[in-house]
């Protein structure tokens, strides 16, 4: 039938079409992907900006790397002193523990000794002073000897002197007397912290217009005995050692 030769003709054309459209490799059309979009971290957001460097921003403080809020430590380890250095400290320990010792048993002998000489120079120069108060006056000023001389004097040799003063002092009135007594040298011949003995040795000078003002030359010298009352050294007993009279003879 002419219809049927159609349809199978039609029909191998259209294998036929099939097969050559096999035959060729196919193209197919890749649409173009499109960029993926960044994915939301919560955390550490990185915005980037016109500026090289780009900024950090931390959307919470309990999610930043630990490493980067702690700062680095660094451990030293611990060296034992060595040996010599040991020795060395030792030795220098020993030598200042000596040096300390022995300066504080030199110092106090030391302090000593000047505490002494300084006890010595004031009584010796108490005893020049009161020496020389006692024994120089002029017929103007005899009657208050005792007054000046108060200072210096102590115990029941006060009133001894006193004594001494007034029985003698109308008598050198008369007579016009001056004496002046120069003190030559003293010596602490023994010193307790409260009592002292001391020598004074002297020129004594004395004038009169009786002996037409021949001086009368003595060389005297005393020992006395002081005591020590509130800070001060008085003069509690007196007594003559030498007496020498260098009065020319007329």
């Amino acid at each position: 039938m002419p219809l049927r030769k159609e349809l199978v003709a039609s029909g191998e054309d259209t294998e036929q079409t099939a097969t050559h459209e096999q035959s060729e490799p196919e193209v197919a059309e890749v649409a173009e992907a499109e960029p993926a979009k960044p994915r939301r971290r919560w955390g550490l957001v990185r915005r980037r900006t016109n500026e090289a460097e780009p900024q950090i921003v931390s959307a919470s403080p309990n999610d930043a790397p630990q490493d980067e809020l702690q700062e680095e430590q660094i451990l030293v380890p611990h060296r034992p002193a060595g040996k010599r250095s040991t020795i060395a400290a030792v030795a220098a320990g020993v030598v200042f523990i000596g040096a300390a010792a022995f300066a504080g048993a030199t110092l106090q002998p030391y302090l000593a000794d000047r505490a002494l000489v300084h006890t010595k120079v004031d009584i010796a120069r108490t005893a020049a002073n009161a020496i020389t108060t006692l024994w120089t006056y002029t017929p103007d000023n005899m009657d208050k000897l005792p007054e000046r001389s108060s200072g210096y004097l102590g115990g029941d040799f006060a009133n001894e002197y006193r004594r001494y003063i007034d029985a003698i002092v109308e008598t050198n009135k008369q007579a016009q007397v001056t004496n002046t007594t120069q003190v030559m040298g003293t010596a602490v011949e023994t010193v307790t912290p409260q009592e002292a003995t001391a020598l004074v040795y002297t020129n004594s000078v004395a004038t009169s217009p009786v002996s037409k003002n021949i001086p009368s030359l003595r060389y005297l010298s005393y020992r006395l005995t002081m005591e020590r009352r509130d800070a001060k050294w008085l003069i509690t007993r007196m007594s003559t050692v030498t007496s020498f009279d260098l009065t020319p003879q007329l």
